[in-house]
């Protein structure tokens, strides 16, 4: 009885979703996110596809930008980070961001150093 009491205020307090409704929310957001990763992938705008940063064109940083925040989305909500500390979300979300970029950082400068060696130099693909 008393945990029913509980809830219920807590019902009362928060204004609980029904699943449904959360579930159409998630569709909804995600297919809007994966709509600009496809529009921008057909349409590829010149001033996106001609501009660099950091070595890469900004296209694909905004690729890059827009998945995180999709696979950041799954996790507050699929792993119901949005129920737990503070603490431990930062600790699972900061990981993932930080090994991911620290991932991409290493592929772009490794295989730009190998594409350089290979473009400038007299050695060839032999390896």
């Amino acid at each position: 009885m008393a945990h029913e009491h509980k809830l219920a205020i807590f019902r009362g307090l928060l204004k609980f979703k029904n699943n449904v409704q959360k579930i159409w929310g998630v569709l909804v957001f995600l297919a809007l996110v994966t709509a600009v990763e496809v529009a921008l992938g057909i349409i590829k705008p010149a001033s996106l596809t001609g501009t660099y940063v950091l070595g890469m064109k900004l296209l694909n940083w905004i690729f890059i930008i827009l998945t995180l925040v999709k696979a950041y989305y799954i996790a507050w909500d699929f792993m119901h980070l949005r129920d737990e500390k503070p603490s431990l979300r930062r600790a699972v979300v900061w990981t993932g961001v930080f090994l991911i970029l620290y991932l991409a950082f290493i592929l772009l400068v490794e295989g730009n150093y190998i594409y350089d060696v290979m473009h400038n130099t007299f050695i060839t693909w032999n390896f």
